[in-house]
């Protein structure tokens, strides 16, 4: 193999194949990066049984070939190179990179170890780059951490025809994203429970380019889906097993209709909880009281500190009843996530009662309807009397 390309699409390629990599793989062959050069491009790829990844760049290919190295060697070498052309010319069981005055020799690790990558499913259908990392980024902040719950850890995602959902819980907070998409057939209703950190990663990196297309095989144990994009700088590709297990049914949440409705400049909102929840001590609720036209936050950790803010609200109790609630707890936490990926200048949070879901919904005019493509609902935490 003998191949030069230059130096900052080398260091993107290996960075977002790099991302993908096992920090602690099952195998060590697992930590290896594949370059295979062809023609007038480069492919390099990574692959742990369970995700795999590839990018494919244009280069000045003398000698086509393959080779293996350590990935995360190969990205730190990457970042670290001077702005100038960098050659790989691969001799015996070392693969040499130069970049000026710079040269590294890398040992081959042995391709014929390497697991084979899977194939990319047939697409399924197609949709903007933009609106999909938008909707990942609002959907899983409301994902699990927790591996050894892994259907927690997922997005459900939901193709109906030209409508997909996407959902995401903890047990403790949900969230549903609806957006339009392309099927590639008129009629299709299937959903996949895709890994959220892997999704995430996905969207983020899938920008460059105006599509994304999605490619999807069996929804059961054993299914794949895939996603690829780009530009004509770098064409990118993904696939991830999917999730095994039931998700939690939770789109009823998404409808309380709210015996209580405050509503809040969302900026205000959030550098509030951010100021108060400070002083919120571990596992302990941020206090939110409801006035006639105000919210107080407050939070304290023990004797030691207290603080409170008010802040201005539009406070509605539909049908002229009683008011619901007086105050409620929430985890600081979760509610600065949700109030970080609110994309509108105001929030519509409806209550029903002490203890009871809370909805969160974006909106554009204060006294206008809210925005329902968008819903987050948050599980009150319980008050000390």
């Amino acid at each position: 193999m003998k191949v030069q390309l230059d130096r900052d699409v080398l260091a993107d390629a290996v960075q977002w194949v790099a991302r993908n990599l096992p920090l602690r793989p099952s195998l060590p062959i697992l930590a290896g990066l594949m370059m295979t050069a062809e023609a007038d491009h480069i492919t390099l790829s990574g692959f742990d049984y369970e995700t795999s990844a590839r990018v494919t760049v244009p280069a000045a290919v003398d000698e086509p070939g393959t080779a293996l190295v350590s990935g995360r060697l190969l990205a730190e070498i990457s970042r670290s190179l001077p702005a100038q052309p960098v050659k790989f010319e691969m001799v015996d069981q070392t693969l040499t990179v130069r970049c000026g005055a710079v040269r590294f020799a890398l040992q081959i690790l042995p391709v014929v170890d390497y697991p084979e990558l899977p194939l990319m499913p047939e697409a399924t259908g197609w949709i903007d780059s933009r609106g999909l990392a938008d909707a990942v980024g609002q959907v899983v902040v409301a994902a699990g951490r927790d591996e050894l719950l892994p259907v927690f850890t997922g997005v459900r995602l939901e193709f109906e025809n030209d409508r997909l959902s996407l959902l995401a819980t903890d047990r403790y907070r949900m969230a549903l994203k609806e957006i339009s998409w392309s099927p590639a057939a008129r009629q299709i209703t299937v959903s996949a429970l895709v890994p959220g950190k892997v999704l995430a990663e996905t969207a983020k990196s899938m920008t460059q380019g105006e599509k994304v297309t999605v490619s999807l095989s069996g929804t059961a144990q054993g299914g794949l889906i895939g996603f690829s994009g780009g530009d004509e700088s770098a064409n990118r590709q993904i696939t991830t097993r999917l999730l095994d297990g039931e998700f939690p049914k939770v789109r009823h949440l998404m409808n309380i209709p709210g015996d209580l409705i405050v509503r809040l400049n969302t900026a205000a909102l959030a550098a509030a909880v951010k100021r108060v929840a400070l002083v919120a001590e571990r596992n302990t609720a941020l206090r939110l009281i409801v006035g006639e036209d105000t919210v107080t936050l407050e939070a304290s950790t023990g004797d030691q500190a207290h603080a409170s803010e008010t802040i201005d609200a539009l406070v509605n109790v539909p049908g002229g009843g009683e008011q619901v609630l007086e105050q409620a707890g929430f985890n600081p936490h979760y509610l600065a996530d949700v109030l970080s990926v609110i994309d509108a200048p105001y929030v519509h949070l409806a209550f029903s009662g002490p203890g009871k879901p809370c909805l969160m919904m974006a909106l554009d005019d204060l006294l206008g309807d809210p925005k329902t493509d968008y819903r987050h609902v948050i599980m009150l935490m319980r008050l000390p009397s």
